[in-house]
């Protein structure tokens, strides 16, 4: 090559940065700020609803954002609490929702692990069509289907039936946990397979023993977000169960908003919403990071 030649030789050109990769890019100034103002209206609405649940009726409106006072000064801080757990009927409806949806998510993710292990290793050529199938389910609410589910369930006795809402709660959690699920079972290595199969392990040996225990960050994700989305459910409740004996906590304090408006008790009506809340804020903030981890893991493979 000629001395000229290279003397005249541009140098390559630099790539560009991609959009936001810069520490002081618009773009990266725009969403911190929508993030930090979002984290703000929150907190701010979790000490308005811890505060509020402490305070009496007239603090609640004359003091919204004042600390609570009066229920201190007479010595009875915890009265709102104690008139939502009492009046309202949460002790059993805690009781019966921690039951229903520990069962529930169990149940739930018991028959979505061999179902995603089945789709994305076992090698069935209609494999991609039935992942794609389920999915799709996710995509249709399940508010369309409570009348027909309700003909249904009622057919064979099951309305206002804790084991009927327990089926109900199962069938439409499948979708997504299936889904989810077949993306850690598809980011597991091959070669654990492999070398079971060589040691003449069946295909339920392999699941069981290998390949569950490698899925487990995986397994209690999906068993977390679906106890988080059934705690929270209360429509499906509504529908189907009617008396108060089977009352979710969802359901009792639906209930307990007419009686409470009536009343003006909207001290003990926050304390219940708190007692809904607070379980499901707790269990999320102390397993946050293991929940992002899992999604992150199973989305990137």
């Amino acid at each position: 090559m000629s001395t000229v030649e290279t003397a005249t030789r541009k140098p390559p050109r630099r790539p560009k940065p991609a959009p936001g990769s810069r520490r002081t890019s618009p773009l990266r100034v725009l969403g911190m700020v929508v993030v930090l103002l979002f984290t703000a209206f929150n907190v701010f609405v979790l000490y308005w609803l811890l505060a509020s649940s402490f305070k009496t009726p007239v603090e609640i409106f004359t003091q919204p954002f004042q600390l609570p006072r009066q229920w201190f000064v007479v010595g009875r801080p915890l009265r709102n609490f104690i008139y939502a757990w009492s009046q309202a009927g949460f002790g059993s409806a805690f009781l019966t929702t921690v039951l229903l949806v520990a069962a529930a998510a169990v149940t739930v993710v018991l028959i979505s692990a061999p179902a995603a292990y089945a789709l994305t290793r076992l090698g069935f050529r209609s494999s991609n069509g039935m992942t794609n199938f389920i999915a799709v389910g996710m995509g249709v609410p399940f508010q369309t289907v409570i009348i027909p589910l309700f003909v249904g369930m009622s057919e064979v006795g099951l309305t206002n039936n804790l084991f009927g809402l327990y089926l109900i709660y199962v069938a439409l959690s499948l979708p997504f946990t299936v889904f989810l699920l077949t993306g850690f079972f598809r980011s597991l290595p091959d070669e654990m397979e492999e070398a079971a199969a060589i040691d003449g392990a069946s295909p339920v040996r392999t699941f069981v023993s290998i390949m569950l225990p490698l899925a487990s960050g995986g397994l209690i994700t999906a068993l977390i977000l679906n106890t988080i989305g059934l705690w929270n459910e209360t429509l499906l409740a509504i529908v189907f169960l009617q008396d108060n004996a089977n009352f979710t906590l969802g359901r009792a304090l639906f209930t307990f908003y007419g009686a409470a408006s009536y009343q003006s008790e909207y001290g003990g009506l926050i304390a219940g919403i708190t007692i809904v809340v607070l379980p499901m804020l707790v269990l999320y903030v102390v397993l946050a990071r293991r929940i992002i981890t899992g999604l992150t893991l199973g989305a990137g493979k």
